[in-house]
This record gives C-alpha cells, structure tokens and sequence, in this order.
C-alpha cells in the first residue's frame, strides 16, 4: 500500500466499519471493542484535522473542510457519550446507533466530496507527503479519547470549521463554541 492520504483515510474508513458492524452485531465484545473504536476514531480525526483539512481548504475546499469539520465535533460528542455508556445498559445500543449513523454519513459525504477533492487538487506527491503526515500524526494520537484535545489542537478544529476569535478564547471558551459548532 502506497502513502496517498486519500488511500488511508478510506481504509481507516473501512476499519471503522468493520468495528461498527461488530460492536452493533456482538454485544459480548462491546466491552473491549469500545475503547479500540473510540481510539481509532479520535486518532483519524484528528490526523485529519492537523494534517489534511488545512491543506484541503488551501487547495480550494473550504466549504467542504468546514462542514466535514462539524461532522467530527458531532462524532466526538457521540462518541464521547458511548465511551461512557455501560456496554450492557439498555441505552447503550442507541448512543451506538446515533454515533454509527453519523460517522456513516459523514464517511459518504467525504468519500463523495472531500477526498476526490484532494485528488483533483493536489499532486501524488503533495498527497504521498500528506500521507506521511497522516500517519505520523495517527500514530501520535492513539490512545487518545475524544476528550484528551489539547488548545492547539482545539484552535486548528475552530480555524477548519471557519470559527473566528479562536486564539483569544481559554480553552474552556473554546470548546463550548466548537460543542455549539457541530452538526445535529
């Protein structure tokens, strides 16, 4: 498998299906599945978020970077919610459900808008070199959970999602305008 972005991110994509089938599917290994779900998702966002959207909206998709950008405010939020969810309460299948139905949509939405995008706009080397810092920065997220976002981080988010005034907010600030930021 080559570098190209646009490779990697629909494998995590199709990662992340595979684990949202199971969880959906096998309730006895919700358990231990969750946290790979959530650690995976908060790694591939936020790669996404440091590494791709900015060079994405620089080659001409602003538009679309700022609505893939709420879609992950909204994923983490859900995601956070069946982080916390007990595995064999009764409630637990529908915050897994809203948070299935709204990565799928936004998976559909980006492999429809977002990710061609990036191939028509930049070159194989400009994705392979997005690619790499894909990965590198994957690798440096996992293990993280939605909750564990630093300011700088929280700063890229509002700048990908066209939030202004950023920089000047404490990161409390911060996170509540980009909670009210997400797509619903």
């Amino acid at each position: 498998m080559g570098k190209d972005v646009v490779d990697l991110i629909m494998n995590d994509h199709r990662e992340l299906e595979k684990l949202f089938d199971t969880l959906l599917n096998e309730p006895d290994k919700r358990a231990a599945l969750v946290p790979v779900m959530t650690t995976l998702l908060t790694a591939h966002s936020r790669a996404e978020e440091l590494e791709v959207y900015p060079a994405a909206r620089e080659a001409g998709g602003e538009d679309d970077v700022e609505h893939s950008q709420k879609e992950h405010l909204e994923a983490d939020q859900l995601a956070k919610a069946v982080a916390e969810t007990d595995p064999d309460s009764p409630d637990f299948p529908t915050a897994l459900q809203k948070l299935v139905d709204a990565i799928t949509h936004h998976v559909e939405e980006e492999e429809k808008t977002v990710l061609p995008g990036i191939r028509a706009r930049l070159d194989d080397a400009r994705r392979e070199e997005l690619g790499e810092a894909f990965l590198a920065s994957r690798q440096a997220h996992l293990g993280d959970q939605p909750a564990d976002i630093t300011k700088a981080e929280l700063d890229q988010q509002a700048a990908n999602a066209g939030v202004s005034g950023a920089s000047s907010m404490s990161k409390s600030e911060l996170q509540d305008t980009l909670e009210a930021e997400a797509e619903s």
